[in-house]
């Protein structure tokens, strides 16, 4: 049995897993940002009959005093899933919006993966790190520029924090769903129509809402992630790198092989 910390478990994928871990025997601490997500949450727990096995709570990893609970909470296993989304296209997001959302999805992430890992190595743990990326995280699309490269910092640390951890038994791994009818992607596509006006900047709204259709087309049923998510953090070991579905881990290769390949278009 783990003892798991998951974040961002208010809703979507981490709310699910956090759901599918508890009743695959595991102790799970579902944390959610905001108060009404925890009462809601604590209500359905209940309704389930895993009051026993999830512990519903605030961490909003924005909030320094939310930070210095969680890391006394008792677990082995940390699920980083919090995450937000802000999008439109990169030539014209406004910097301030990318820059909350590096705050949130990297910066805050990281230093809460800090705390929990000196907490580990001061205890003695050989604990586990989930970072839960996304498919964005090692490709691009249209108007997701902001999210995906929140994304792709996150890889890069990642990467780095399972190097440095082999020493210390404290093992990393990233999961990286593909595109999951969760709501995430069109409230983060829906984002764009706050700042995004026609009369000042040079993308067209309706050019936007045409291409975010198109991308938001076949988004997959959400269970079938979970399941590979709870799969990955209850396994005894597993690999580093954990994409699905397996067309979207085919997609990824594809597209960063043609980095390589394609030339850029003609001016």
């Amino acid at each position: 049995m783990k003892k798991i910390l998951i974040t961002g478990a208010g809703s979507g994928l981490g709310r699910g897993t956090a759901i599918g871990l508890a009743q695959a025997g595991h102790q799970v601490i579902a944390t959610t940002q905001i108060w009404p997500q925890v009462s809601e949450l604590r209500r359905h727990v209940a309704e389930l009959g895993l009051q026993d096995r999830i512990t519903v709570d605030k961490l909003d990893v924005l909030d320094a005093r939310d930070i210095a609970n969680a890391v006394a909470w008792d677990f082995d296993t940390f699920v980083s899933n919090a995450a937000i989304g802000e999008s439109g296209p990169m030539a014209e997001i406004p910097v301030d919006l990318v820059r909350s959302t590096f705050e949130t999805n990297v910066f805050a992430n990281l230093e809460l993966t800090q705390r929990v890992i000196r907490k580990f190595v001061d205890a003695g743990t050989a604990g586990r790190i989930v970072i839960v990326s996304s498919m964005g995280g090692m490709l691009t699309a249209y108007g997701l520029g902001a999210y995906c490269a929140s994304k792709h910092a996150l890889e890069a640390i990642a990467a780095a924090l399972r190097d440095e951890l082999a020493p210390t038994g404290i093992t990393v791994q990233t999961i990286n769903p593909g595109a999951y009818d969760t709501g995430f992607n069109d409230r983060m596509g829906e984002s764009t129509y706050h700042w995004q006006d026609d009369a000042i900047n040079f993308t067209r709204e309706k050019d936007i809402k045409a291409t975010f259709a198109e991308i938001m087309k076949g988004q997959h049923d959400p269970q079938d992630m979970i399941d590979q998510m709870v799969a990955v953090i209850a396994a005894e070991d597993g690999k580093y790198r954990n994409v699905w579905p397996p067309a979207t881990e085919e997609l990824i290769k594809q597209v960063q092989n043609n980095a390589w390949t394609i030339p850029v278009n003609p001016v």
